[in-house]
């Protein structure tokens, strides 16, 4: 599996006091967040999260449109969030940017995109390095403001949990796209050898939804939908277990159900429009337990336009659902046991099911004996307050008491 990318992260935890901002973008959503830190080990005393969705049209448009925009949205938050507040008894405001697409890091706090994934295709952006973008877009909005780390999310995930929790030794992302990082021993990855390494760890950040293999089950659904992506032959992974694939991977296989009989009614147009059922749907109608199934039906009319369908239909597409997601957490699973030998946590997602699919996997390729050591906890906010974090402790202002990689 690729190692596109060996990641700082902080070690020994630091015991800054003060407050710090967050840029989380990494899917069709973006999130700023700002973390007061109390000084302790856990101790964030406050924290605020605003989400935002990217228009469209900026994932195919150019770096400045979506830096812009994404800048805009973050100066409104700061000015939002520091209304009647002393802002800057301060210095430049820390930010750490947690961005989760591959990248080449140059440094703690730069490095240089190598490709879009989860549905983005920005061209003239491959190969720029990506703070440089994100702070001429600050200066241009007027915005006095540092980003003091880059990391992705999976790394700012790992380094919330350990902040947590400091036997927290991995951390897995599987939301709109999936990732993995684990701390790892520094004189065991070839890359550092004939560097000067100033701790006994790193933090690997695998990109592990880039893994493609031969053995991996793919469907003819896999396949069309792999084609007709804007990344075709690439993140095969990802494309089988995260969210903003599973729902079009339902939508195909009811397409072609549909085509071919007649359970549906009439072939709805609707089921023709890639990525129109998205995960939170996928998850409202695969945890449905209402007798009727209404919310089956509800998203069946309202999204698919499908409507008049019995409840032995409504039963058929929770069950192709649960397929879906149980293939998923198989696969998830498989990757977490394949890699993970220790103690594992720092994971997120809501979808109930999938959690519990991806235990009964772990049971089943670890054998209960030793799944029972593998710890799964869930992060909210993971990969923003652990950007904030890293972003904290690699501050201008300098910690004495952290160690950085």
């Amino acid at each position: 599996m690729d190692i596109h990318l060996i990641s700082h992260l902080v070690v020994f935890v630091m015991s800054e006091i003060g407050t710090y901002y967050a840029l989380d973008f990494g899917g069709t959503n973006f999130r700023v967040l700002r973390v007061q830190l109390g000084g302790r080990r856990s101790s964030i005393l406050s924290q605020d999260v605003e989400q935002r969705p990217i228009p469209q049209h900026l994932m195919t448009s150019t770096s400045e449109d979506l830096f812009d925009f994404i800048a805009s949205t973050l100066k409104q938050f700061v000015e939002k969030e520091e209304n009647g507040s002393e802002p800057s008894s301060v210095r430049t405001r820390e930010l750490g940017l947690t961005f989760s697409f591959p990248v080449r890091q140059l440094s703690i706090h730069s490095g240089i995109l190598i490709k879009w994934t989860k549905g983005f295709a920005i061209e003239d952006m491959v190969g720029k390095e990506v703070v440089g973008l994100l702070e001429a877009a600050l200066v241009r909005s007027g915005l006095d403001m540092r980003a003091a780390v880059l990391v992705n999310d999976a790394v700012g995930t790992l380094a919330l949990g350990h902040y947590d929790d400091a036997d927290t030794v991995a951390a897995v992302i599987i939301g709109t796209g999936t990732n993995a990082c684990y701390l790892e021993r520094a004189d065991a990855i070839i890359k550092c050898q004939g560097h000067l390494i100033t701790s006994g760890c790193m933090a690997v950040n695998m990109e592990w939804g880039n893994f493609w293999s031969s053995h991996l089950p793919r469907t003819s659904y896999d396949i069309d939908l792999d084609l007709e992506s804007p990344n075709p032959n690439d993140q095969g992974f990802e494309k089988m277990i995260s969210g903003i694939y599973l729902g079009d991977i339902v939508r195909r296989v009811i397409l072609r159900m549909s085509q071919e009989s007649d359970i549906f009614g009439p072939v709805s147009s609707r089921l023709s429009v890639p990525f129109i059922l998205q995960a939170p749907l996928l998850a409202a109608m695969h945890e449905d337990d209402s007798p009727e199934l209404k919310e089956v039906d509800k998203i069946l009319k309202e999204t698919l336009e499908i409507s008049e369908v019995s409840l032995k239909v409504r039963k058929l597409v929770v069950r192709i659902c649960d397929v879906v997601t149980r293939r998923a957490a198989r696969l998830a699973a498989a990757g977490i046991a394949g890699n993970l030998e220790e103690d594992w946590t720092g994971w997120k997602w809501r979808y109930m099911m999938f959690r519990e699919y991806l235990h009964e996997a772990l049971n089943e390729i670890l054998g209960e004996d030793v799944a029972q050591h593998v710890i799964l906890k869930v992060t909210e906010d993971g990969s923003g307050i652990g950007g904030a974090l890293l972003a904290a402790a690699n501050s201008s202002s300098g910690v004495d008491n952290v160690q950085l990689l």
